[in-house]
């Protein structure tokens, strides 16, 4: 493929007041946004997941590669597959494999070896970044800026989830290589990350800790 530029095909531009006003509500929106281990067992259209997965698929990546896939799981047995194995290794992370200093740092957020939430939410999507592309004849093609790729419609898909109406929560059990034979994906993809998808429990918290988030001064610098 060789380049061809394309006249900009939409265009967002907000007057300066309104790029203020319309970047303080976004602002004050995802402000809303909390990682949640609670879950309701409402169910939740696949059409949405869908939507969901479609913008996380829209992000920008290095080369256009698009070095992800995402297996969106609403199978029980499936669920609780994952949540069996990611248990398993949870429990060698606690009991010293992660280090004191880790372990530390966990404390405020409470979290432990039992993960309900790969059981109670509707939706599992389990994230994989493809380390390297395949052509048909099985070679392989180098893809470019995987981590930040993958990062960038990580992100994304976490707005898209918030959104919708629904919550979510950012899980990294490590290792994670049993996800591939789970989920049926080749070897040049990695998983990065199981994300639990649905409603809040009636009775859901959050960490206190987590509301505190570093002051506009201590994260920016403007010249």
């Amino acid at each position: 493929m060789t380049y061809k530029p394309l006249a900009l095909p939409d265009r967002v531009q907000l007057s300066p007041d309104d790029a203020v006003t319309a970047s303080a509500d976004y602002l004050s929106y995802m402000k809303k946004r909390h990682s949640v281990r609670d879950y309701a067992s409402d169910p939740v259209p696949q059409s949405v997941i869908e939507n969901i997965i479609a913008t996380a698929g829209s992000a920008p990546s290095g080369a256009n590669r698009q070095p992800w896939h995402f297996v969106a799981i609403s199978d029980p047995a499936m669920k609780q597959k994952i949540r069996d194995a990611a248990e398993e290794e949870e429990k060698s992370f606690y009991d010293g494999g992660a280090g004191d200093e880790w372990l530390s740092a966990l404390e405020p957020i409470g979290t432990g070896v039992n993960k309900p939430h790969l059981t109670d939410a509707p939706w599992l999507i389990v994230v994989f970044a493809e380390r390297y592309g395949l052509n048909p004849d099985g070679s392989r093609y180098k893809n470019y800026y995987i981590n930040e790729s993958v990062g960038i419609a990580l992100g994304f898909l976490i707005s898209a989830i918030h959104h919708a109406g629904l919550v979510c929560l950012e899980h990294t059990p490590n290792p994670m290589k049993f996800l591939n034979e789970l989920c049926n994906r080749p070897i040049n993809e990695k998983p990065v990350m199981v994300i639990p998808v649905g409603y809040p429990a009636a009775d859901a918290t959050i960490p206190a800790a987590a509301k505190q988030k570093k002051p506009l001064t201590q994260i920016s610098s403007f010249f």
